[in-house]
């Protein structure tokens, strides 16, 4: 939401900080789509709220979402030989870790880092 000026405000960030976690929630089942919805969001907004608490939220996302990609890619192939199991499941606990803990401090608030 825009004030006359053309500003977004806080609370406009705020809530699509919450709607991108929850897309990133809702993509295991949905084959991530809705997690690239969430990624295409933390994009657009990234650089409408630089020097805010929010950009490290939308930084937060991008990352997560690029790095369990590669460590998904890394991992599939080693299933083979047994050590992609485990690496797939650091990775599943270490985006929802990531993702659950973004949420909580978006709802309070507060910055990623």
């Amino acid at each position: 939401m825009s004030d006359a000026t053309g500003a977004v405000s806080e609370g406009s960030f705020r809530t699509t900080a919450v709607i991108g976690y929850l897309l990133f929630l809702v993509g295991w089942p949905c084959l991530h789509f809705s997690t690239v919805m969430g990624l295409v969001l933390a994009y657009v907004q990234r650089g409408d709220s630089r020097g805010t608490i929010w950009e490290s939220h939308f930084s937060n996302m991008i990352e997560v979402f690029w790095i369990s990609l590669l460590l998904t890619i890394v991992a599939v192939p080693l299933c083979f030989v047994g050590v992609g199991f485990l690496l797939l499941a650091f990775t599943i606990v270490w985006f929802l870790y990531r993702t659950i803990k973004g949420l909580i401090r978006a709802l309070d608030g507060r910055p990623y880092y």
